[in-house]
């Protein structure tokens, strides 16, 4: 094993990456970078500043590789390539920058020697100048010498040629290069993990990944492959990291932790198949299940993904043609809600999820399962107190999409099932029933939290939104909504609260119906042996603490609210 060390400046790189000759291996991860750090590289190309160097591996045997994200082919090389372990971002950045890729449009202010990217404004001020335009093939810098000559510039003409061959010269900046010759794979992507985690302790993630990708080549592909099925049905969250934890999960539990990365990594390669399997066909289950039964159709609504895990091992441990009986499908859903309510995984989750896949060995995991919440007699339900104070960050959103789906409710505008309103983001979209603008010119004194409670959206289009609601209130839009829909949305029907002076009662009369409509939701899922005749206990904790921060008038507020089942030893400080 030796390690080589030599230069080659930008141009050479490029062109090497674009011949194949500069390939990515597959333990690398996607490109990540942001327009601002792509300008700042250039920024500091253009100053002489140290750009870092670049690590390589060089083998004899051809490695699994993954596409570099530079918007063209890379050809077939004709010698061995070059497998680039550190500076993938950087080298990416500059290829796109050289080739002109759309979102790599990185301009130079001639004047004030900034860089940036492209912007509309940029566009129109003749001092900004595409940083391609001077350093591509077909770069004509007397023509853009001559032009900025009429700009106006508070530089003499001396000074801006040698600003502009400053920037030409980027492409001959050199970058030290250090090449692995003949270091056997696993060994490389140690050292892969080792240098891409900036001496800090190793992200147990990535060494998993480095590590299964050597031993098992073509492995990360598969786990890319299952993430990408899932985000086109709308689970995005289902990432390759998500994936990589189920697995260590489906691994046997040892003592009080679960099995940890550092077990999954030397795991055997047989062993690890057999958990990918285990995942592979619990997803294949748990998915649908989720679409189908409880109507989600993104996880950007599921608060904590991590109550996932325990459907997913339960339902992989079942051969795929296996019948799961009614009663224990509906049961997982309910502690699958009753865990979400509660927030089961808000805090240390592995401890949790420790506890509850211990469960499912049990001879009736659900009981088992729904004892660990606490859930032994009478259920759970949704007061309207729980829903106080809430707004689109809280688990509750979740639970009043779903009391909305459930109920057939439709968009005010197409007609068609809010389950098709999922933005781009792969976020539900709503609106506020009381827009914020008139109930903040109607002079009465709504706090913003008051005026983003969860109680006030509603899930509609943005056409909705816009053409429907505007800024008026639901007193003046809601005559075009059929009664039914407003039903479907839990829309109070009392006149006098859709008027912008009675926004408070309009915010008590709606908790109440929603918190009845998902007190509902839950019962449709509901064991048998939870006797329906018996008290249920509510989703809030016995105690907790919940903090609030307002910021207004020049002045910060923290407010402190301790709250427990018994109501009159609740606080506020």
């Amino acid at each position: 094993m030796a390690v080589e060390r030599t230069n080659r400046d930008v141009r050479t790189l490029i062109t090497q990456i674009a011949d194949g000759e500069i390939m990515l291996p597959e333990i690398q991860r996607g490109y990540v970078w942001k327009a601002s750090q792509v300008a700042r590289l250039i920024e500091s190309l253009y100053r002489g500043y140290p750009a870092g160097s670049l690590l390589f591996w060089k083998t004899g045997q051809p490695a699994e590789t993954r596409g570099a994200a530079i918007g063209v082919t890379q050809a077939l090389p004709s010698v061995m390539p070059l497998y680039l372990l550190d500076g993938q971002q950087r080298l990416t950045s500059l290829f796109r920058v050289l080739t002109d890729h759309a979102e790599a449009q990185v301009v130079f202010n001639i004047e004030t020697e900034a860089f940036q990217n492209q912007s509309a404004a940029t566009r129109r001020n003749k001092k900004w100048i595409k940083v391609y335009d001077v350093v591509g093939p077909e770069a004509d810098v007397f023509a853009i010498h001559s032009d900025l000559k009429g700009a106006g510039l508070a530089i003499p003409d001396a000074e801006i040629g040698r600003r502009l061959s400053a920037l030409q010269k980027i492409t001959q900046r050199d970058f030290h290069m250090e090449v692995l010759h003949d270091f056997e794979y696993e060994e490389v992507a140690d050292i892969f993990v080792r240098v891409n985690s900036g001496g800090r302790a190793l992200k147990t993630t990535d060494l998993a990944l480095a590590t299964l990708s050597a031993r098992t080549p073509g492995f990360l592909g598969q786990l890319e492959t299952e993430s990408a099925r899932w985000a086109e049905r709308g689970y995005g969250a289902l990432d390759v990291n998500f994936l990589i934890k189920a697995l260590t999960l489906s691994l046997s539990t040892t003592g009080k932790r679960l099995a940890s990365v550092a077990k999954l990594t030397a795991a055997s390669k047989e062993t690890v198949e057999a958990g990918w399997v285990h995942v592979h066909r619990g997803l294949a289950r748990v998915v649908p299940l989720l679409e189908e039964k409880l109507q989600i159709p993104t996880t950007a609504l599921v608060p904590s993904l991590a109550a996932l895990h325990p459907l997913i091992l339960f339902y992989g441990g079942h051969e795929e043609d296996t019948k799961i009986a009614a009663e224990v499908e509906n049961g997982l859903l309910y502690w699958f809600l009753a865990a979400t309510a509660r927030n089961r995984y808000g805090g240390a989750s592995d401890t949790a999820l420790t506890q509850d896949i211990r469960m499912l060995d049990a001879e009736n995991p659900v009981p088992a399962l729904l004892s660990n919440l606490g859930i032994r007699d009478g259920g759970i339900s949704v007061t309207a107190g729980d829903l106080a104070g809430r707004n689109h960050q809280s688990p509750y959103l979740m639970f009043c999409y779903l009391a909305a789906v459930h109920a057939g409710a439709t968009d005010w505008w197409d007609g068609g099932p809010i389950s098709g309103g999922v933005d781009r983001s792969g976020k539900p979209q709503y609106s506020l029933v009381h827009p914020a603008a008139k109930l903040r010119t109607c002079g009465s004194e709504y706090s913003s939290t008051e005026i983003n409670e969860l109680a006030n959206i509603v899930f509609v289009s943005e056409q909705t939104a816009k053409n429907i609601i505007g800024s008026r209130s639901p007193a003046a839009y809601m005559p075009s909504v059929g009664a039914s829909d407003r039903a479907a949305h839990a829309i109070p029907n009392d006149p006098a609260v859709l008027e912008p002076e009675g926004y408070r009662d309009f915010l008590a009369a709606r908790r109440a119906l929603l918190a009845e409509r998902i007190t509902a939701l839950l019962d449709r899922f509901r064991p048998d042996f939870l006797p329906k005749d018996a008290t249920a206990t509510s989703t809030r904790p016995p105690r907790s603490l919940v903090f609030a921060g307002y910021t207004g008038a020049g002045r910060s507020v923290l407010v402190a609210e301790a709250r427990s089942r018994q109501p009159e030893l609740d606080r506020v400080d």
